[in-house]
Formats: structure tokens, sequence, C-alpha cells
């Protein structure tokens, strides 16, 4: 997440986070550089596989 959040800091539209993201742990390091420019993730294969539950993290990246 790190990267992501260098890059959104770098750059002035807003940045989607893709790859990287399978548990509720990355959904809130994500939630911690919103202000930086991160407004969004794509979560497909760690849905899929289970590793993450889409409702329990839409719900808490709505509190970001």
């Amino acid at each position: 997440m790190k990267k992501t959040a260098r890059l959104a800091r770098a750059i002035r539209i807003p940045v989607i986070a893709s790859g990287g993201i399978h548990t509720i742990a990355d959904i809130h390091a994500l939630g911690a550089v919103v202000g930086d420019g991160v407004s969004g993730a794509i979560t497909g294969r760690a849905i899929y596989e289970g590793s993450l539950d889409f409702a329990e993290a839409r719900k808490i990246a709505e509190q970001y």
C-alpha cells in the first residue's frame, strides 16, 4: 500500500488500488491513505477466493 500512496501523492488524479488486497487489514491500510488521494480499490480475486468478506470490507471502507 505504500507504493500506491506514494503514487497518489505524486499525481493529481484519484488512484484506485488494484492488486495486493487480500484481507480486511488491507482495507484498513488503504483507509489510512485516503487523504493521499487513494479513492478506491479493486478486490475481485480476494472475494472469489474467500479471503475477503465484501460486505464487511465495504462497511469499513465507507467509514473512510
